[in-house]
């Protein structure tokens, strides 16, 4: 059975973070859950690696343009490129975002980091997210509105959905060298079980 206590997740902080002054203040937000950062730069994404990192195929790209198609039927808009090229440009729009600025890529580790960080950030559009979520409360984009730009909504932060899917996308972004194995002095009151050395 897999160690709990040391599941790790992917962040990274979107360009519109870091344009916006907003790093300190959400790792602030999953530092406070009890989570245990092990491994943190600031980049400039490369193409290569966000369309990697997005892995998306070819039956992906094709769903998601017949939808592109269908909205445009039924706004009147043209059909002006294959229903397989719109789903490429929801990617492309992604990774043009994440490549205008800096990124931050972070890894933390925890009991139920896949879990815990997607709670604390929200559903996927800013406008749909929980308050209380890092989503809800410092951003205010919607799918709506990004579509109209023609543009990727612009939410912040990205998180691992799932632990597989955390580990790949990890080693996109890190070497094993880049994340750090060290005890914090909270995980005595988080992980100890007898609680033992705690009085004087």
């Amino acid at each position: 059975m897999a160690n709990l206590k040391k599941e790790r997740t992917l962040v990274i902080l979107k360009p519109d973070a870091v344009q916006r002054g907003l790093i300190g203040e959400i790792i602030g937000r999953i530092e406070r859950t009890g989570l245990k950062m092990v491994g943190l730069k600031m980049i400039m994404a490369q193409e290569d690696q966000c369309w990697q990192h997005y892995n998306k195929d070819e039956a992906w790209f094709l769903s998601k343009g017949e939808k592109v198609l269908e909205n445009r039927q039924a706004a009147g808009l043209p059909i002006e490129k294959e229903a397989i090229e719109y789903g490429r440009d929801i990617i492309g729009a992604l990774v043009k975002f994440m490549t205008c600025s800096p990124i931050v890529p972070m890894v933390f580790e925890g009991n139920q980091a896949v879990g815990i960080v997607k709670k604390l950030v929200g559903s996927t559009e800013p406008l749909s997210s929980d308050g209380g979520t890092i989503r809800g409360d410092y951003t205010l984009d919607s799918f709506e509105l990004a579509n109209f730009d023609g543009r990727a909504v612009r939410n912040l932060i990205h998180c691992s959905d799932q632990v597989e899917e955390a580990k790949r996308e990890i080693s996109i972004w890190f070497t094993e060298k880049e994340l750090l194995s060290y005890s914090l002095i909270n995980e005595k009151i988080l992980y100890d079980i007898n609680l033992d050395g705690l009085k004087e």
